[in-house]
């Protein structure tokens, strides 16, 4: 019984440590798969040596650039414009957009343009009490939906220019009266209310003609 499990556990032990020889078919493929490795690597060298020689000039020691700020400010820098806009002010050492100047895309009040960005606002305001003009009419003849269209259709930015063109705490205050005066008539154009409506319009030209004046 002894002799039986000593030879078992021999045998067991003799096959654990056997060699398993592997397939060509394996081989070829770990072959393949290190050959493909190989190439990518030598790839990547390649592409990172190519911008190094694009940049480099004969003679001229290596450029360095710290953010913009440290060392050669045309050479490439690290979260700056790298080296794409280091003729301008940047707005910051990690922005990739220069300073806000004449030529920026956009300037808060228009920049060079900003007489003219005004003129625009002022021309809405003026359009304003025109479509406001109309809107007795409408009332007269009970076209409920013609005001609030009118409200909407062009006045529509009309909120937004008071708004611009209001920078005072008068203006702005003289502008919030003549937004009410405005919800007023929506208000009693949605109720029917003729009478309501014609003394919520009036309040509203006269509204606008304060605000006007003011800007």
């Amino acid at each position: 019984m002894k002799f039986s499990l000593i030879t078992a556990i021999l045998v067991t032990t003799a096959t654990a440590f056997q060699v398993v020889p592997q397939s060509r078919a394996s081989s070829s493929l770990s072959a393949e798969k290190v050959d493909r490795r190989a190439a990518f690597g030598m790839l990547a060298g390649a592409a990172a040596i190519v911008p190094g020689a694009a940049i480099a000039a004969v003679g001229e020691s290596p450029k360095v650039s710290v953010f913009g700020l440290i060392g050669d400010g045309t050479a490439l820098s690290e979260g700056a414009a790298y080296g794409s806009d280091q003729t301008a002010n940047n707005y910051s050492p990690y922005s990739v957009y220069s300073d806000v100047g004449p030529d920026s895309a956009y300037i808060k009040n228009g920049g060079k343009e900003g007489a003219e960005y005004i003129a625009r606002k002022k021309a809405v305001i003026a359009e304003t009490k025109v479509r406001l003009g109309r809107i007795p009419a409408y009332v007269e003849k009970k076209k409920w939906y013609e005001v609030k269209n009118e409200l909407t259709r062009y006045m529509y930015e009309t909120r937004s220019a008071c708004k611009y063109l209001a920078t005072t705490v008068q203006q702005k205050e003289a502008a919030a009266d003549f937004f009410q005066a405005i919800e007023r008539i929506t208000l009693n154009t949605t109720l029917k209310n003729q009478e309501g409506a014609f003394a919520a319009q009036k309040e509203a030209i006269e509204k606008l003609d304060k605000f006007s004046a003011m800007i």
